[in-house]
């Protein structure tokens, strides 16, 4: 792994990464000084303690776009190509190729794959030359890093027009097949509601949002938490019951009231 490490003034001398503070961009420089060839850091929790950094100064350098963090803890330096430039004969890949081919580069700046690891890539990609890498009949040219991540295909009318805000700035707009089939799975729920109370509640925390890649499992986390305590319908029911409880008035005063010059009470009429 090659020793020097480089920074970029189009990436660190920018409003955006000024008005960070002055502990996230020092974790930022470190975190850089760290990462092996591919911008990629094993231990980023590590870095942040010896730093004397927090988890919010990493949860900054998230949202604001200058790391990217995996499900296993590691994390990848989004402008990692702009800052180095590292000569061939002391280039060496990096361990996580996994986690390296679910990104693409555009202009390069690291970015996750819409749909998180491209379809035909082995779990147990080989390390080799990273831009020509072939298992079989698979051949991971066409989803080489240095191409720009395509936009994900799926036709307007098998949309719903509700958007969860994801982590890498952009929305994904969840498909009604989906909704159709949280719908058989969650009877209780209204889904759309809660659809919206999940996008209202991602948008009020940029630092949570999540992948596209994690968003449906965040989805399904949500809506079962839902069903298990019992859903729209069950609130709906504990209303009608509370009240039936509250109108549910003794013989005596229906008696009463009728004595008086009322009509007869039903166990449904509003108090008298």
């Amino acid at each position: 792994m090659a020793n020097r490490r480089m920074f970029s003034l189009d990436v660190v001398n920018t409003d955006n990464f000024l008005d960070m503070p002055s502990s996230a961009q020092c974790l930022y420089f470190h975190l850089g000084m760290r990462a092996d060839d591919d911008g990629f850091v094993s231990s980023p929790k590590r870095i942040v303690k010896i730093t004397n950094s927090s988890s919010d100064d990493m949860k900054i350098l998230v949202s604001k776009g200058y790391v990217i963090p995996f499900e296993n803890g590691i994390i990848v330096i989004c402008h990692w190509k702009q800052n180095n430039s590292i000569r061939t004969d002391r280039y060496k890949e990096t361990r996580f190729l996994r986690e390296k081919g679910m990104l693409c580069s555009n202009n390069g700046k690291y970015e996750l794959f819409p749909t998180g690891i491209p379809d035909g890539i082995p779990s147990d990609i080989p390390a080799g030359n990273p831009d020509k890498v072939s298992i079989g009949k698979y051949s991971i040219d066409k989803y080489s890093i240095n191409t720009i991540c395509p936009e994900p295909e799926q036709p307007a009318a098998d949309l719903s027009g509700i958007l969860l805000p994801l982590i890498d700035g952009t929305d994904y707009d969840v498909p009604l097949q989906r909704i159709e089939k949280w719908g058989g799975a969650y009877p209780a729920v209204d889904i759309k509601q809660e659809l919206y109370k999940m996008a209202a509640w991602l948008d009020s925390n940029p630092v949570r949002r999540k992948t596209r890649r994690g968003i449906d499992r965040f989805v399904n986390n949500w809506l079962s938490r839902e069903q298990d305590r019992g859903g729209a319908y069950k609130a709906s029911g504990r209303q009608q019951d509370q009240r039936q409880e509250e109108y549910d008035y003794p013989p005596e005063y229906k008696e009463m009231y009728k004595g008086l010059g009322g009509n007869s009470v039903s166990d449904t009429d509003g108090p008298f």
